[in-house]
């Protein structure tokens, strides 16, 4: 099976939650159905004290549901490790995943890498 970088990009976050493979603010009438199994990796060497980050993926159970939360990941203050990973995921039926801020804005260099 070849892995490649699905959608990959730098986003000053911030206080909207932002769509990482749409480039583009988060919204929930627009879900990825390109299915596979993605990682996705975050260099969060820019956050300090003070910041916060919320890393959410959404996925739909099946294909005529409602999108919704399946992991969230919320850091805080400046990483003693600068690349936050999320765990491999199957998606399929309607995924997304973002980045909000919830402090300054914080500039986080993305990759989400597909298994196929």
């Amino acid at each position: 099976m070849a892995i490649t970088e699905a959608f990959a990009n730098t986003q000053a976050v911030v206080a909207t939650e932002h769509s990482c493979p749409r480039d583009a603010t988060y919204d929930i009438a627009q879900p990825q159905t390109d299915d596979g199994v993605y990682q996705a990796f975050f260099d969060v060497s820019d956050m300090v004290a003070g910041d916060l980050l919320e890393i959410r993926v959404y996925e739909k159970v099946q294909a005529a549901d409602t999108q919704r939360v399946l992991y969230l990941a919320t850091l805080v203050g400046a990483q003693s490790i600068p690349v936050y990973v999320l765990p491999s995921l199957v998606l399929m039926n309607g995924w997304d995943i973002t980045l909000k801020g919830t402090a300054a804005s914080i500039t986080v260099t993305w990759s989400i890498r597909k298994v196929a």
